[in-house]
């Protein structure tokens, strides 16, 4: 997409990236699938970069609601390395949402829009909780991180990109963020909260269930709030399960 040579400050990590699609789409005859979730991964994780580290909270609003605009015009009173950024993920996506009309018949992109919409306004509600110095409670913290794991950009560009089922009642399932996804995208934010973990190159401030849950208990230790963190683990693995098993 040629946003390393732009966008310097961003995680180019492009190996790690080809390791979720690797692990999803074993399969040789997915190689095509594999290149194409790979975008969209890498825009997840600088536009992540762009919302903890860089951008100011005006900067942010603005480029969300272009986001939620889908229009290259609205991100003309930003910084160039947010126009790189918004033109990048505006055609990428709109390519993306070609070649799967191309080979399925169907055009995804209001959907796929739509998940870079949520993403993005999550992500601009935790920055502003963090602007502000103030933790949410835990209820509202995991309301906001199942949609900021970005899990449901992935899970939604791999249901398209398969071309397995797509039936307007099967579009409408996917949109409204089934259990399926947000199962998967809690057991993967909550295990990343328990690690607790900084990448090497950033200087952002991301809170944790782990503290908004002991800001909630007051008095709790951190390994009663871990205890909780894998007990939600171990409920969202059961939901999943079930959701899988579910002949519907």
């Amino acid at each position: 997409m040629g946003l390393a040579n732009e966008l310097k400050f961003a995680r180019n990590q492009p190996l790690k990236w080809y390791m979720w699609p690797m692990a999803a789409l074993a399969n040789p005859r997915f190689s095509q699938q594999r290149v194409e979730l790979t975008k969209p991964i890498s825009l997840i994780y600088i536009i992540d970069d762009i919302f903890d580290v860089y951008g100011t909270l005006k900067e942010l609003t603005l480029f969300t609601e272009a986001v939620n605009r889908w229009d290259l015009a609205a991100v003309e009173n930003l910084p160039y390395y947010m126009k790189s950024c918004f033109n990048a993920l505006y055609e990428t996506t709109n390519e993306i949402a070609y070649k799967i009309y191309k080979a399925h018949g169907w055009n995804p992109i209001d959907s796929l829009q739509k998940t870079w919409a949520s993403l993005c306004n999550a992500f601009l509600v935790e920055a502003k909780w963090f602007a502000s110095g103030q933790l949410p409670n835990a209820e509202e913290y995991m309301k906001t991180a199942v949609v900021s794991s970005g899990v449901h950009v992935v899970l939604v560009h791999l249901f398209f990109l398969l071309g397995h089922g797509i039936t307007r009642k099967t579009v409408d399932l996917v949109n409204d963020n089934p259990g399926v996804i947000t199962s998967v995208a809690t057991i993967l934010r909550l295990w990343d909260d328990l690690g607790n973990t900084k990448d090497e190159d950033q200087d952002g401030h991301d809170g944790s269930y782990v503290d908004c849950y002991m800001k909630d208990h007051k008095g709790s230790s951190v390994n009663r709030a871990r205890e909780q963190v894998n007990r939600m683990i171990s409920d969202a693995w059961k939901c999943l399960n079930q959701e899988c098993l579910s002949p519907n």
